[in-house]
């Protein structure tokens, strides 16, 4: 309505406006789109074929549409199908006793020289290439550009017997002895063209990070200079790409890749894809595939999610290892030189060389001749007159203005740093201010007419704040488990240098006509393969380890943040930034049973016939509340008060560990201390005979929460080799 009348319409086209409106709504209840119809386990092999999915489409779907609407069924690994629906058809389906949930296809969105020698993971820590040969990493993301230094297959060996996966990668598409496997998934608008090509490099970008060769003098433009490499750079790859440039990454298609990756024999899947916001685990294919993906011994890893600080982790479940973004010791830099000398650091990853000389400013209504002066001081689309900016370099009051100052072939542009501790590539010289210096540019431009500015290139500089979260990476608590502190851990993030597309642009704007073969990303989507890497360089050393067992070893050894650089602390980064090397001997690791997972989900509100569905078995939840004891390393507990209630609380936490270190050792309870609260561990002293034996103790923490709505506290087991610890968070329903 407001709408309407600020175009000033005449009354009968408002009212044809409403009518069509009308008739609209109507008309999009009969439009057809893809839904995801799960079923749970695989189960009796009659309901998990695609005849029987086809039937049951049948029994809904009005006659002229049958042939068409079923995409594709889950068969290999868990039970369901993908099929084009209308909202009755979707509600007459949902009345099924076999399905477990319904739900439309939705969009997904994506979320290193450097980085594994500030980990202390260097070149030369202790490996078995034969036996991490055999570990197979899978990546569900954009694809992968099999031809990059990272993905030869120079002096490896046939893929591992086990593989049972196949390369359909499409025309042009050959795999090798490194990318033993790849497939492409496209529900909407398929084609004859399509393949698993990486035609945007986010994915050839993560599979590197996880488990890409050593390359030497690997850099962007000179910036960066080293040796790129993986996690794990003998392990073999298997790419599944479920992104495209025009339809997105569709859940339908994800939910294939699960299936397929899973009955593939992937040792890990690393995924570096997310909701714009959480879902509810049987509405979240991810949460989904990860789940069967674990009941067959896959480690699932996922990017925590990208976005505004006060948005909540979009991965939530616990057998999911959810990663957020830190910083590494090396930052990267871009300076200015104004004409008065001065020198402004900026952010920015500008690969150009620096200017000879120096260039004069334009800004606002200098470079315009048909905006206002607010948005031409933006840079707002098709303000700025091309003849107005030529030889000049052009001040933006708005990041995203640089799209227009390249659209004009400007010299270059000074825009608002898009973050504080980030610099993202830019498509032409340029360098992002913080708001300090941004005024300090806008004060020099007033003061004189005869204002110029220098762009140097950009320097890779020591960063001493590191390792801290990155700003855009999203923090707890869990909105669906809040008993299940997530992130699980933090890793590097933060301009990571790794295999890029040739065919995109590196800063991704229309303009930058550039091709690279390696570029600097920063994200979660950059973390979550360092995580990857990791866990398939711990498997490899323990090749019997359950996926909750390399889990835990990684955030019980990980480092201990600085919480006072971070106010939501464990809910930044879980429990703290993986140390790969110290990983493969924790000592004592938390194992989490299907049991586990069973009493968990029945205290989350799930009754025993949906979960008989998703477990393949019968099942009878407990009367038990038993959500802060699922057997996890991290403990805990919401407290139903505000901050500005603090009441006193009492929480008691179950767990059990199994020896993995020494076969005789005894380990001690060390607890932090603080006058909020009080510790007790029952008992406090473990002592193991053997390896592989399981010991339970409690954890009792009695105290008041304070101003901030959050208590902070730890329980690191220790036998004075290894220190085994655990963040135990207690924090109110506002926090």
């Amino acid at each position: 309505m407001v709408g309407l009348h600020s175009f000033n319409l005449p009354y009968f086209i408002f009212v044809i406006r409403v009518l069509s409106c009308i008739a609209g709504s109507h008309a999009s209840d009969q439009e057809r789109k893809i839904y995801v119809v799960y079923m749970g386990n695989l189960g009796r092999t009659e309901q998990s074929s695609p005849a029987y999915h086809l039937n049951m489409v049948k029994e809904v779907v009005d006659s002229r549409f049958r042939g068409q609407s079923l995409v594709r069924s889950y068969t290999r690994s868990f039970n369901g199908f993908a099929a084009y629906l209308t909202h009755e058809e979707h509600e007459k389906l949902a009345r099924k006793e076999e399905i477990v949930s319904i739900f439309p296809s939705t969009t997904l969105h994506t979320q290193t020289t450097r980085s594994w020698d500030f980990m202390g993971f260097d070149e030369n820590v202790r490996r078995n290439p034969t036996v991490e040969s055999d570990m197979i990493v899978g990546v569900i993301d954009t694809g992968i550009w099999p031809e990059s230094e990272s993905f030869i297959d120079k002096g490896f060996s046939p893929p591992p017997k086990k593989w049972k996966g196949v390369c359909k990668g499409g025309q042009n598409f050959t795999c090798n002895n490194k990318i033993i496997g790849a497939r492409y998934y496209k529900s909407i608008n398929p084609s004859k063209e399509d393949s698993a090509r990486d035609s945007e490099g986010h994915g050839s970008h993560t599979s590197s990070i996880a488990a890409g060769n050593y390359v030497k003098d690997a850099s962007f433009y000179g910036i960066a200079n080293g040796t790129a490499r993986g996690g794990a750079p003998s392990a073999r790859i298997a790419t599944y790409k479920v992104c495209f440039p025009d339809s997105g990454c569709q859940s339908a298609d994800i939910l294939a890749a699960f299936d397929d990756a899973i009955a593939d024999g992937v040792d890990v899947i690393s995924i570096s894809l997310g909701m714009a916001e959480p879902v509810k685990l049987e509405r979240d294919v991810i949460s989904i595939g990860s789940f069967h993906a674990s009941q067959k011994g896959i480690l699932v890893v996922q990017s925590g999610g990208n976005g505004l600080s006060r948005s909540p982790v979009t991965s939530t479940v616990p057998w999911t290892f959810t990663v957020a973004a830190s910083t590494t010791d090396r930052a990267i830099i871009t300076n200015l030189v104004l004409g008065n000398g001065t020198t402004i650091t900026g952010k920015a990853v500008n690969g150009y060389d620096s200017m000879k000389k120096s260039f004069p400013l334009g800004y606002g209504t200098e470079v315009t001749s048909k905006c206002v002066p607010p948005l031409a001081q933006s840079c707002s689309s098709n303000c700025l007159d091309e003849r107005k900016t030529q030889g000049k370099i052009v001040i933006c009051s708005q990041y995203g203005g640089i799209v227009e100052v390249s659209r004009v072939g400007a010299v270059g542009s000074v825009i608002p740093a898009r973050s504080p501790d980030v610099s993202y590539v830019v498509p032409l010289p340029a360098s992002g201010l913080n708001a300090q210096h941004f005024s300090d540019l806008q004060r020099y431009f007033s003061s004189t007419t005869n204002h110029t500015v220098n762009i140097l290139k950009s320097d890779a500089v020591k960063n001493l704040d590191a390792p801290s979260v990155a700003s855009f990476s999203l923090r707890g608590p869990n909105v669906f488990f809040p008993n299940i502190l997530k992130p699980d851990v933090t890793a590097p993030g933060v301009e990571i240098l790794a295999a890029y597309s040739p065919l995109n642009s590196p800063s991704q704007i229309p303009q930058d006509k550039r091709s690279v073969k390696y570029s600097v990303l920063s994200g979660t989507s950059m973390s979550c393969p360092h995580v990857a890497g990791a866990a398939a360089y711990v498997k490899s050393v323990h090749r019997d380890w359950s996926p909750s067992a390399v889990k835990s070893a990684l955030m019980t050894t990980a480092w201990r943040m600085n919480a006072s650089k971070d106010p939501k602390a464990e809910f930044s980064y879980g429990t703290g930034h993986i140390d790969p090397a110290k990983a493969a001997d924790p000592g004592l690791v938390y194992e989490t049973l299907t049991d586990d997972y069973i009493g968990f989900l029945c205290s989350s509100g799930y009754n025993s016939a949906t979960l008989s569905k998703i477990f393949g078995q019968s099942i009878l939840c407990p009367d038990k509340n038993v959500s802060k004891d699922l057997n996890y390393p991290a403990m805990a507990f919401q407290v139903m008060t505000t901050k500005t209630n603090s009441t006193p609380f009492s929480a008691e936490f179950n767990r059990t560990v199994t020896n993995v270190g020494s076969p005789n050792s005894t380990y001690k309870a060390i607890t932090s201390t603080s006058t909020d609260y009080n510790i007790t561990v029952k008992p406090s002293v473990l002592k193991f005979s053997t390896l592989n034996e399981k010991q339970s103790f409690s954890v009792i923490v009695n105290g008041k929460i304070s101003d901030r709505g959050m208590l902070s506290a730890s329980l690191e087991w220790s036998d004075g080799v290894h220190n085994v610890r655990s963040p135990i968070v207690v924090y109110s329903v506002d926090v």
